[in-house]
């Protein structure tokens, strides 16, 4: 247990326990495992398969029913995943309970755990950044989600980033009051984040770590109790992070993890009635919960992110390089992912002569996706098919026929391209108040004039609504850094992730609190009844 001590004692011993704490963790290359890690990522495989458990009132349980997950490169069964089913949800529904509204600290009730919560996550940003531990999670994730290693690595990078920013009083500055002056001596109302006690957190299969990490001790911070679901496929991730984080001091009973289908998971949320539920997946899926849970849920659901293309872009193979990252890493399995290209019109002999330099280059050739993948061992239920991308003129895209079928998004290596003249302006604007999930989007461009053309950058951006909007030559679509904010905007069940305003939007609700002390008047009489 965490005791707090006189402060100039805890501040005389941190030093000599967060030394004690690293030497002891020794991280020599020559070791075979780490000591959290109950599973060796090169040996994972359908002759040693892992098992992932469930973590519930401060122990790890296993099940009855075992959903095996198979290998993403041939489709072996290498991890079992003890799944918790409709009659197995008590101890989780109890789990729940038993965290009081108010939760398990606020400014008034053991405001110490902030103080540890700063410490855990110091150590954990610490081990996280060491080059064994981020090796092994970035391999881990490639076991499971379509990502290369560097994408894989970028992941844990942020994470820990994310971790080291909340480290030492930082927790705590999340808890920070106001006070505001009353209307005579001895009244005063003060502001305070208070948490909601008891919440869930459901994340998807494509940021295995990095999404469910920043929400889990987000909520955490703020003094909540989570039970955390990630997405059967990849939460091996997920069991292996919330094991490194018990060794760094979390308390083993402050949040659970529970594997389950979704239907299983929809039952723990009506029987244990949290007081606020984070999801982050499909919009159908969301809207269900927001009516289920009758609004007490915050959302990060799907993107038709656009990325418009200014007529200064000069640096063509930088901007189109990051055009394919942001339509096609990750096979497209993001909700950042660009969905839809609007390019300003440039001259036919530009684009051949450029194509034409590229043609030669020994070995090129012409492709541009709309086939599956040959010859290869990758299952059916993860799809399979080329980066492709789908031309179709603007006017066509705002045809009432049409305009569903193509801002419809498609979670996979697929984007529609458009193209648009100077004074098309206002059609584009049209699109993109007609879209409807308002993520991520970028402006690519220099000039915030747009003096080559009629209207400016300004005015794209005021006229649009993503919550996440990078503007400028090197602007993306995709890219969730801990630096800054990542979230929709539009809808008032839009949630954040990474930042302070993101945590204290999500993961805490605003409480005053106003002192009265008096004096009362002098000379005060009763006065008479109305």
């Amino acid at each position: 247990m965490y005791r707090l001590v006189a402060g100039r004692e805890l501040r005389a011993r941190a030093p000599q326990k967060a030394v004690s704490w690293f030497t002891s963790f020794n991280l020599s290359r020559s070791l075979s495992s780490l000591p959290f890690a109950t599973v060796e990522v090169e040996e994972l495989s359908g002759s040693r398969p892992a098992e992932v458990q469930n973590l519930v009132q401060g122990k790890w349980i296993g099940s009855s029913n075992w959903n095996t997950i198979v290998d993403p490169l041939n489709g072996e069964p290498f991890i079992k995943v003890a799944e918790v089913d409709e009659n197995g949800i008590q101890p989780f529904v109890e789990s729940l309970s038993k965290c009081p509204k108010h939760g398990l600290h606020n400014p008034f009730k053991a405001p110490e755990r902030y103080l540890l919560y700063g410490d855990i996550s110091a150590k954990a940003g610490h081990l996280l950044s060491l080059p064994k531990v981020s090796d092994f999670f970035a391999r881990l994730i490639q076991r499971v989600a379509p990502k290369s290693y560097y994408q894989a690595l970028g992941e844990v990078q942020v994470t820990a980033k994310f971790l080291e920013n909340f480290s030492g009083d930082q927790v705590r500055f999340l808890a920070r009051s106001f006070a505001v002056p009353g209307n005579h001596l001895g009244q005063q109302s003060h502001g305070f984040r208070w948490p909601y006690g008891p919440v869930a957190i459901i994340t998807p299969f494509n940021f295995p770590l990095e999404i469910p990490v920043l929400q889990l001790m987000g909520a955490l911070y703020m003094g909540n109790k989570p039970v955390l679901k990630v997405d059967s496929k990849v939460c091996i991730v997920m069991e292996q992070m919330m094991r490194l984080l018990h060794h760094c001091g979390l308390p083993i009973d402050d949040a659970d993890f529970i594997n389950s289908d979704g239907k299983t998971m929809n039952k723990l949320l009506l029987e244990g009635n949290p007081r606020m539920t984070l999801f982050t997946g499909s919009s159908r899926v969301a809207d269900k919960l927001a009516v289920d849970l009758k609004g007490r849920i915050k959302l990060e659901d799907a993107g038709f992110d656009w990325k418009i293309l200014g007529p200064d872009v000069n640096e063509v193979d930088y901007v189109a390089w990051v055009c394919d990252q942001d339509a096609y890493a990750c096979s497209g399995q993001k909700c950042s992912a660009q969905s839809m290209l609007f390019i300003h019109e440039f001259t036919t002999d530009a684009m051949l002569e450029h194509m034409n330099k590229l043609l030669q280059i020994p070995g090129s050739k012409l492709l541009f996706g709309g086939k599956p993948l040959v010859n290869h061992s990758i299952p059916s239920i993860y799809g399979a098919i080329r980066p492709t991308a789908v031309y179709v003129p603007l006017e066509e895209v705002l045809k009432d026929k049409n305009f569903e079928l193509v801002t419809r998004e498609i979670f996979g290596p697929f984007q529609i391209v458009t193209e648009y003249k100077d004074d098309q302006l206002p059609m584009v604007l049209h699109a993109l108040e007609r879209m409807h999930a308002h993520l991520t989007a970028a402006v690519v461009s220099n000039d915030p004039l747009f003096l080559q053309a009629r209207f400016n950058l300004q005015e794209v951006i005021g006229q649009s609504v993503n919550g996440t909007t990078y503007a400028g030559l090197r602007a993306r679509t995709t890219g969730a850094p801990q630096n800054h904010w990542f979230g929709p905007a539009g809808d008032p069940r839009g949630a954040g992730i990474g930042t302070p305003e993101a945590i204290k939007l999500v993961w805490s609700c605003h409480r005053e609190v106003i002192y009265d002390f008096g004096p009362v008047p002098k000379r005060w009489e009763l006065p008479p009844s109305t």
